[in-house]
């Protein structure tokens, strides 16, 4: 009950109706409740932030509660969906279950009933997610080369509730103040909660054999990540290669690993897995944004990001996309909803059918 800190979305056109379910679920169910008037409005909040239960009624303007439900699940399939509706024939209830809802009430309703069953869907969702949450850890070899090739992706793993780590290994002194760049790193991890681990190895001097490895390897044994995003071995830059090349040694036992596309990057870079990003772009360039001193790089700019990702889309169904090479994986190939269902990115996850140009 009160103290649980769960999210409710009350999807409801009619104001009245919607004040009684507002207040029920902030009252009596101690939730922080958001009203949505439409289903637009819904889907949009859905896209943004996390919530523990929807509760929806069937008859809307526009697309009905009932129409949403199958984009509900493929933005985030954990969440259930409770229908409270005036119709209360045998039909629409056959309707609400065979589309996936989760409860079905009929009006009119009391408070207690309607805190009762979302409360009962919202500790459900919890236990889900607890059981499916990720332990993610990105590497970079300089702050902001982490952000540029995996800030989408990081932030629909935020957006899963899934615990992210963020190994930038030198503090970047050639392209800046370290300083300065060190208060941006943290700025930038910040955006998606990410916990950052900042080291000072010399900036284009890394190497595996003087103390990355190992550096590598303690991280690894204290995040006990699921997986890794890291620099691609197809890469101008002596550091970012050494950076690959100690991965690979220091995170041998991290069941899966991933590659991330640089500026610097060569023409030998093909990725095989493609993460749908759509709605985490605009995260991305508020981490990218904390990158000031940088901000005169033409691949920071906000144009060229997004014209990133609508190129790579072109392997996708997605609209925006940020490419990985896969290292290993100890996934199976899966359907989007079951990727987001396993806390694997953000729902949209898609096996590549092609390699990048």
């Amino acid at each position: 009950m009160a103290g649980e800190g769960f999210r409710a979305l009350v999807l409801e056109d009619d104001h009245d109706a919607a004040e009684f379910l507002r207040i029920a679920l902030e009252r009596y169910g101690g939730m922080d409740v958001v009203v949505a008037g439409d289903a637009e409005v819904a889907l949009a909040e859905l896209r943004r932030r996390r919530f523990d239960v929807l509760v929806s009624d069937i008859q809307l303007p526009g697309r009905s509660g009932l129409e949403i439900i199958p984009e509900v699940r493929a933005t985030d399939p954990t969440l259930p969906v409770m229908i409270v509706t005036a119709y209360p024939t045998v039909s629409r209830a056959v309707e609400a279950l065979r589309e996936a809802a989760d409860d079905f009430l009929v009006k009119p309703v009391t408070a207690s009933q309607v805190v009762e069953r979302a409360t009962e869907l919202a500790h459900r969702a919890r236990r889900e997610r607890d059981e499916s949450r990720q332990r993610v850890l990105a590497i970079g070899a300089h702050p902001d080369d982490v952000e540029i090739g995996v800030g989408g992706t990081l932030a629909a793993h935020a957006a899963a509730g899934d615990e992210i780590v963020i190994l930038t290994l030198s503090g970047g002194a050639v392209g800046g103040s370290a300083a300065a760049r060190h208060d941006e790193a943290a700025a930038a991890a910040a955006v998606v909660g990410a916990r950052l681990v900042h080291l000072d190895f010399p900036d284009t001097r890394l190497d595996p054999a003087d103390g990355l490895i190992g550096a590598i390897e303690d991280v690894v044994a204290e995040a006990v990540p699921h997986r890794i995003y890291t620099h691609s071995i197809h890469d101008r830059h002596q550091d970012h290669r050494a950076v690959n090349d100690a991965v690979q040694i220091g995170a041998r036992q991290v069941p899966s690993l991933w590659c991330f596309q640089s500026p610097s990057a060569t023409v030998a870079f093909a990725p095989n897995r493609f993460v749908a990003v759509d709605g985490f772009v605009e995260t991305k360039l508020r981490m990218l944004a904390a990158y000031a001193s940088q901000a005169h790089r033409e691949y920071m700019q906000p144009d060229v990001v997004r014209a990133t990702a609508r190129y790579w889309a072109r392997f996708s169904p997605a609209r925006e996309v940020e490419p990985l090479e896969t290292v290993r994986t100890s996934e199976t190939v899966a359907t989007a909803s079951t990727l987001r269902a396993t806390g694997a990115v953000d729902g949209q996850e898609a096996a590549a059918h092609g390699s990048g140009a």
